[in-house]
């Protein structure tokens, strides 16, 4: 199952130059309209026609949010509105898995099929072009954003690409093997300028330098790594969708989930079953701002995590959803949260509130 949803979440895109002519296509985005949804005023927090299929939100320069959805483009709201763009409006693909802003604070939306920039006026396809990008390594601490596809993981520090391999030397799969264990799910650099990746089913490769160094023990290898966050204190927390909750200090990884008692066995025993209660099937991680961790989880709602106590919140406590998606920080500190229903979440402490679109 993780590799199939890594085939569809990984293809994405890049090049050697940012130029617009080596683009497959331009579609200005007034080209053509961008669908208007206007929800009544007893549903002002929801967003029409996409129940269940929301994934990722993210703030841009302005303030405004672009929220992606499995099949249903990108919502775009900005503070009175929410608009609906589609591929008509110039996507790769109505399947939006990550948007990320680059330093110039234009947008990259990863998708289906492909990925496609927006700066503002004109949306760009440069899926023809990842092939392109060489493998000439990168500079951690210019700190870029990262794409994720086939053949490695493509790295943009605002002015070029550059591609990474974390392949080991001896790993040569033979011709038409499609299983791609070494598939990137989640990527950081850490304060201390190391680049960290969460992989198909070979656990968190760390590359320092030109060192790979590879975290598989108590289950982290096997499920997909699907989040990785670092806290305040420089502590890396990694989540896997079925071994649960890791700490790393830097020298012991520890297994939470176990050590709490909230596994889902059945789960890594191939049964692929949802446990409510569990904390073991991670897709996101965050932290707050008073140095709790955020946990969420794809069937059992959200956990709080404050090193201690454990503490966790479902739809009865405000949720729109108990898959957890994405959990988002804004320019203003707040934790939103992308849940399986058609709402925002807005997490503050002890209270869950639906987030006002309209």
């Amino acid at each position: 199952m993780d590799l199939f949803q890594s085939l569809l979440k990984t293809v994405f895109v890049s090049t050697i130059l940012l130029i617009l002519t080596s683009c497959k296509g331009q579609v200005k985005f007034g080209d053509q309209q961008p669908i208007l949804n206007i929800a009544s005023p007893d549903d002002a927090d929801t967003i029409p026609g996409a129940m269940g299929d929301l994934d990722c939100i993210i703030e841009d320069l302005h303030g405004n949010y672009w929220i992606g959805s499995n099949g249903h483009g990108v919502f775009h709201y900005h503070g009175h509105s929410l608009k609906q763009i589609t591929t008509q409006q110039g996507l790769c693909s109505d399947f939006v898995f990550k948007i990320q802003m680059d330093l110039h604070g234009y947008l990259w939306f990863s998708t289906r099929d492909g990925i496609c920039r927006y700066d503002g006026k004109v949306f760009a396809d440069y899926t023809d072009s990842i092939t392109q990008a060489l493998y000439i390594g990168f500079n951690p601490m210019e700190r870029g954003i990262f794409f994720a596809h086939r053949n490695g993981i493509c790295y943009y520090n605002g002015r070029t690409f550059s591609n990474i391999n974390i392949l080991p030397s001896d790993y040569h799969p033979l011709p038409g093997d499609n299983n791609m264990p070494y598939a990137v799910y989640a990527a950081l650099i850490d304060q201390a300028g190391n680049a960290w990746f969460g992989t198909q089913s070979k656990g968190v490769c760390r590359l320092q330098g030109n060192s790979r160094t590879f975290y598989t023990s108590n289950n982290l290898a096997g499920p997909a790594v699907r989040a990785m966050v670092e806290d305040n204190r420089g502590i890396l927390w990694f989540g896997n969708n079925g071994g649960g909750l890791f700490r790393y200090d830097g020298q012991k990884l520890t297994n939470i989930t176990e050590e709490k008692g909230l596994g889902n066995p059945e789960f890594l025993a191939g049964m692929f079953n949802d446990k409510p209660g569990s904390m073991a099937r991670i897709f996101a991680l965050n932290t707050d701002n008073e140095g709790n961790l955020l946990i969420g989880t794809i069937d059992a709602g959200l956990w709080k995590y404050d090193g201690v106590h454990l503490t966790n919140y479902t739809m009865a406590d405000g949720l729109s959803g108990n898959s957890i998606r994405d959990i988002y920080k804004n320019k203003a500190g707040e934790l939103l949260i992308v849940t399986n229903g058609n709402a925002i979440c807005k997490y503050k402490g002890k209270v869950i509130e639906k987030m006002k679109l309209h």
